[in-house]
């Protein structure tokens, strides 16, 4: 008689990927507010 395996899950593998994904997101939304942050400054102060 075969003894069968379970299959390993596939979330194990895309963690690492998910992870920096996630933060390059998070980078990415930290930049625009960065930009909107100094549009405001710029509009604000007449340079």
């Amino acid at each position: 008689m075969t003894t069968h395996r379970s299959a390993k899950p596939v979330s194990n593998p895309a963690q690492p990927v998910e992870r920096a994904v996630t933060a390059a997101l998070i980078l990415a939304v930290l930049a625009g507010l960065a930009w909107i942050g100094g549009m405001i400054y710029t509009v604000t102060t007449g340079l």
